[in-house]
């Protein structure tokens, strides 16, 4: 995408509306929030809010995206699913009010299941890219539940059921990791 001056405005329309439903999360539940709260809280129009998002899920698909592309980008630098790991986790402790309150939500468009779905892409996409092959349906199946048992172990860190460091978490995911997997992510030096 072209960086024009009206991209940029766009992005930092949707960083105020980001801080807007951040600060609004401090003091009540993801269900009891309004658009109208949002907008209000930024001084922006609800039209400017719709024309950037659906609803307020969709703001918070969206900010995710923006840390968890941060995190990922490493990968593509060399690092490690460990590396990137503690980068995503690292992004959601410095964010953990927006975490905590994203993530007891649990219906439809919620977080729980965009990060699902982005982290078994992306996953499958790289290991296209370093096979040049699509995973087979073992390999997809076995992605679905890793990716399943890892955001439930997020949402237990995030939520204080599971006390440890970014680091503690991303060695348990890498630890816990189906040993087809594990052996396909060594294989293709990406593990840790």
């Amino acid at each position: 995408m072209e960086l024009t001056a009206e991209n940029i405005k766009g992005e930092k329309t949707k960083y105020r509306l980001a801080q807007s439903m951040k600060e609004c999360m401090k003091t009540m539940s993801v269900d009891n929030i309004t658009v109208k709260q949002i907008t209000e809280n930024c001084g922006v129009t609800r039209q400017t809010f719709y024309r950037n998002f659906m609803d307020k899920f969709d703001l918070i698909n969206w900010y995710f995206d923006k840390l968890l592309a941060k995190s990922f980008e490493h990968m593509g630098m060399g690092k490690t699913v460990y590396d990137a790991l503690v980068k995503k986790f690292t992004y959601i402790q410095e964010e953990h009010i927006f975490f905590a309150a994203a993530f007891k939500y649990d219906s439809q468009n919620s977080l729980r299941q965009h990060d699902f779905e982005l982290i078994l892409a992306f996953y499958e996409n790289l290991i296209r890219e370093k096979t040049g092959r699509i995973p087979d349906e073992t390999i997809h199946c076995i992605l679905e539940m890793y990716c399943q048992s890892s955001i439930y172990m997020t949402v237990k860190w995030v939520l204080g059921e599971l006390e440890c460091t970014p680091e503690g978490l991303a060695k348990i995911l890498v630890d816990g990791m189906p040993g087809k997997l594990s052996e396909l992510f060594e294989k293709l030096e990406i593990l840790s």
